[in-house]
């Protein structure tokens, strides 16, 4: 069976996902910390995605990205942000870094502190409500494919501001929000032409996204994926008080297997961006 990961065609394998609604008033989310999660539900599946495969974009296109932007110095202070099974926690480890991992999901934290080394510190908390640590106290936050996945955007980027140490970096990497909108955006073919394309269907809309992790199921296990356009992210991060500093877009690593559609592919797999980076520097007090 011919693997589908990365392959710029029509999603056959994916996650099926439902219909998408518009994104209202969030509520503000209870300080009940031990409260199941969607993402909690699919804590072993996740953790299995994430190390029982070679080749990973994680592995290949995030990781070296987010260690360029970080500029990691032995012994910094890390926050990893919505750190999940605590895969990248681990990797700043690695390289001499003071990690502490935080996640919403006991079960995903449960998994972390089973991988990892003791030395790493792993809290369960929301994002946007980090009351257990001081503030001006990390070196850099990250939060990797998860802002995406959180309605109280604009808490997570207040709190971050106030954790991190004045000239601090705060490293955010997401699907790209103008190229991989769930259900409004998809790959298509261009018979006339013989070429591979990118279809938008809509942008500016913000919306909230049911996404069903194991098509099939019952009953189904749902995630949530809040879709926003690029101005709704920097505008919430200049209100909390940051500065942009870099904008990075990803492409996949991957390469179609041999037919007569993989040149057409491949070329538009270096033109369409996978995923986006943003580094952002606190500059106000």
């Amino acid at each position: 069976m011919r693997k589908m990961e990365g392959r710029p065609g029509p999603s056959r394998g994916g996650p099926r996902r439902e219909a998408a609604q518009p994104l209202g008033e969030p509520r503000q989310a209870k300080a009940r910390w031990d409260k199941p999660t969607s993402w909690g539900k699919v804590a072993k599946w996740y953790d299995t995605m994430m190390e029982g495969r070679e080749g990973t974009y994680q592995s290949q296109v995030i990781l070296p990205g987010v260690l360029r932007l970080l500029d990691l110095r032995k012994g910094q202070y890390i926050l990893d942000l919505a750190c999940g099974q605590g895969y990248f926690a681990r990797e700043f480890f690695k390289k001499g870094a003071e990690v502490i991992g935080v996640d919403v999901s006991t079960e995903l934290i449960n998994i972390a502190r089973k991988r990892s080394d003791k030395k790493i510190r792993y809290e369960v908390a929301p994002a946007d409500k980090l009351s257990l640590f001081k503030t001006n106290y990390f070196d850099a936050v990250v939060k990797i494919l998860t802002v995406q996945n959180i309605a109280e955007m604009d808490g997570v980027f207040r709190e971050a501001h106030r954790i991190l140490k004045f000239g601090g970096k705060l490293v955010i990497v997401m699907n790209h929000p103008v190229f991989r909108i769930p259900r409004q955006s998809g790959w298509g073919w261009d018979e006339e032409r013989k070429s591979q394309y990118r279809r938008i269907d809509s942008y500016m809309s913000e919306m909230k996204v049911p996404i069903q992790m194991h098509p099939g199921d019952k009953p189904k296990e749902i995630t949530w994926s809040f879709h926003r356009p690029l101005s709704a992210y920097f505008g919430s991060l200049a209100k909390a008080g940051f500065l942009v500093e870099n904008l990075e877009e990803w492409i996949s690593h991957k390469e179609s297997e041999p037919g007569p559609r993989a040149k057409a592919e491949n070329r538009i797999r270096k033109e369409i961006p996978m995923f986006l980076a943003i580094s952002a520097i606190k500059f106000e007090k």
